[in-house]
């Protein structure tokens, strides 16, 4: 499957968090959006409140002059935390009386939010899933000759 430079930066950039326990969703610079940001907070002056979708003054400009970082434009950017902050459980945006998961950085939890947020990048450049693992169980019966091929 052909993917883009920027859905496999964001994908590396996100495992790698993952995987080395850099990835806080209350943390703007070790969240989704900050990990495919190389770990800086500069989109977060996109929006008054984090996980919000929508763009203050700051991202209406950026948007409107087609500014992007690392691929992304100022709302794909924010879709995109919104995406996984409500995955990891979070109410959004995120304030103080929100509801909020027990333990926000628990491996299952951050998990949740990693697929959702590799899948809506695969639906940000219109390719299937990266993540989808059914097909892998699928399987077709030949009544001709009954046999069963696993694709």
């Amino acid at each position: 499957m052909k993917t883009s430079q920027r859905l496999e930066l964001a994908i590396t950039k996100l495992y790698e968090a993952f995987h080395s326990n850099a990835l806080n969703p209350e943390c703007c610079k070790q969240c989704a959006v900050g990990n495919i940001c190389d770990t800086k907070d500069s989109w977060r002056h996109f929006s008054d409140f984090h996980g919000s979708l929508q763009l203050n003054y700051v991202g209406l400009v950026h948007q409107r002059l087609g500014r992007k970082i690392n691929g992304y434009s100022p709302k794909e950017l924010l879709k995109i935390e919104s995406v996984f902050l409500k995955a990891c459980g979070f109410d959004i945006p995120l304030n103080k009386k929100g509801i909020k998961p027990e333990n926000p950085t628990s491996k299952d939890n951050l998990f949740k939010g990693l697929s959702a947020v590799i899948e809506y990048l695969c639906e940000l450049d219109n390719i299937k899933n990266v993540m989808d693992y059914t097909n892998l169980f699928k399987t077709e019966v030949n009544i001709s000759n009954k046999t069963a091929e696993v694709f």
